[in-house]
């Protein structure tokens, strides 16, 4: 399905597909995947950079978890409110749309049934959306995070890297002086709630050994490791590619849904 709404975060009409699997069909062996709609989890599925909203996880592993997806499309913000009017897309993806599939679908309910999960820039969004609300979401996949936050850092105008100028950067995160001390930084959010004693959301996260963002996922990995976060950290053969996204997603909707 694809599905139409007004977003007040964003101030404009926005769309999202949907599937939510109460109709699953047999697979070559005749086995038809049970569903239990009473039960059934909600799983946000984030696109990457240049990306948009769609289905990259394959329906046959959303029935066999009884998992319905919600893709939204959210141009090229990392997942966060940005500085200009009308770009709150972490409101609009963590509050706002959450909302609207409870009341509109009565699914999403309860952490324990509501997750996040991306690739790349949505593996960013992803852990952050997840730890930004703990109450919401209860387990988040990162695949190939682009966990740029303190490559970023200290960009001063006019400057720029092989993705996007300062500008762009700026618009996203903030004030680049301040970006690895803010509620931006994921790092932050997870050591406040751990101070705070909040449960916090589990955490899945894989890249390719080949991958260019591999260092800032060990970091992060290395991170949560010292500060006794518990993780998930898988690394494997792979490249910056949906051919890697892909063989990771039964392992993680398996994870996700057990």
């Amino acid at each position: 399905y694809n599905i139409k709404f007004f977003s007040n975060a964003l101030n404009r009409p926005v769309s999202f597909e949907m599937i939510i699997p109460n109709d699953p069909r047999a697979d070559w062996e005749g086995k038809t995947p049970a569903t239990d709609e009473a039960n059934m989890k909600c799983l946000f599925l984030y696109h990457g950079y240049t990306g948009d909203g769609g289905n990259w996880i394959p329906e046959w592993e959303l029935a066999k978890h009884n998992c319905a997806v919600v893709c939204p499309s959210v141009e090229n913000s990392f997942y966060l409110d940005g500085i200009s009017t009308a770009h709150k897309f972490q409101t609009f993806v963590g509050v706002e749309l959450v909302d609207y599939i409870r009341r509109t679908f009565h699914l999403a309910l309860t952490p324990d049934k509501t997750f996040t999960m991306g690739m790349s820039m949505g593996g960013f969004g992803a852990i952050h959306t997840a730890l930004a609300y703990p109450e919401t979401f209860g387990k988040c996949v990162g695949l190939s995070s682009a966990l740029i936050i303190h490559q970023v850092a200290h960009m001063t105008p006019g400057t720029a890297n092989p993705v996007a100028n300062y500008e762009y950067y700026r618009e996203c995160f903030g004030d680049l002086e301040t970006v690895e001390e803010r509620d931006v930084n994921p790092e932050v959010l997870a050591l406040k709630l751990q101070k705070e004693g909040k449960k916090l959301p589990e955490i899945y996260m894989a890249c390719g050994t080949e991958d260019f963002l591999i260092e800032p996922n060990r970091a992060l990995d290395k991170f949560f490791t010292e500060n006794k976060i518990e993780h998930v950290y898988i690394e494997d053969k792979g490249v910056h590619d949906m051919e890697f996204w892909g063989k990771c997603v039964p392992g993680a909707m398996d994870w996700l849904c057990k």
